[in-house]
């Protein structure tokens, strides 16, 4: 089954959020079938804030590293495309395709001056449309879902705003669309009733169950990066416990009790 095929299953396509060699591993021996980066996930694990904090070359890098140890389809989260023209982005995501890369996540924001600010939907999907034809000509395949952050951004007019600017994205050439923070019943069914591209929704802690968003229309299920999140917590732990107990022994618990 390819990627497009995932995306039109019975369930939805449960995707697993990685950020390097070892969670994408990890992730494959659990029986995941297609992995995503996550762009907060590997900004943290080098240091960064999340918003194109790192370079390109950086985030091809750990791309590199993860195609290297799975086989399972793997879409890219490339923010804003890490370009200031079409040109550039679309550059940036034939260096991906040349890697083995499926699909990537293209949002219509941008970090600016540590601020994330929703960009001009008739702007976003004009460059859109350029980088769609841009792969086109080099039969450069590529699925490409683009991430609105209406919801994120606490939209005034979240739902008329999300589904104006998914049937412009939809014109301009998109594949799936991606609405983080969208966790209301209602307005979830509306979407993907309304909206004819297959919708992606994300953890959250409000979020319905995987069997109810199936019955709303949710076509994919991402992991953001809560994952990394949690588990750097409980490395976080680990490490005071350590710390406090003046002992290894919290380390091997869970070796000792099997």
């Amino acid at each position: 089954m390819n990627f497009i095929e995932l995306h039109n299953q019975n369930k939805p396509l449960l995707i697993a959020n990685v950020w390097d060699a070892g969670s994408a591993i990890a992730a494959q021996q659990a029986g995941y079938q297609a992995l995503g980066t996550s762009s907060a996930a590997i900004a943290a694990t080098l240091g960064y804030e999340d918003g194109e904090s790192i370079s390109f070359d950086e985030l091809f890098y750990i791309v590199s590293r993860i195609k290297s140890v799975s086989n399972l389809p793997l879409s890219v989260d490339v923010e804003a495309g890490f370009g200031d023209t079409s040109e550039e982005i679309a550059i940036n995501l034939k260096r991906l395709i040349q890697l083995g890369v499926v699909g990537i996540n293209l949002e219509d924001s941008r970090v600016i001056n540590g601020v994330r600010q929703l960009g001009d939907a008739t702007i976003f999907s004009e460059a859109l449309k350029e980088i769609r034809a841009a792969l086109i000509l080099e039969d450069s395949p590529l699925f490409l879902n683009i991430r609105t952050d209406t919801y994120l951004l606490n939209h005034e007019q979240s739902l008329e705003e999300t589904l104006f600017r998914g049937r412009l994205y939809k014109a301009a050439g998109a594949d799936g669309l991606f609405v983080p923070c969208l966790t209301l019943e209602n307005d979830i069914e509306i979407i993907s009733k309304s909206i004819s591209l297959p919708l992606n929704v994300m953890c959250m802690p409000n979020l319905p169950k995987f069997e109810r968003l199936s019955i709303l229309g949710v076509k994919r299920i991402s992991m953001g990066n809560f994952i990394h999140s949690a588990l750097q917590t409980k490395l976080r732990d680990l490490m005071l416990t350590i710390q406090s107990q003046q002992t290894f022994a919290g380390v091997f618990v869970d070796e000792s009790s099997r």
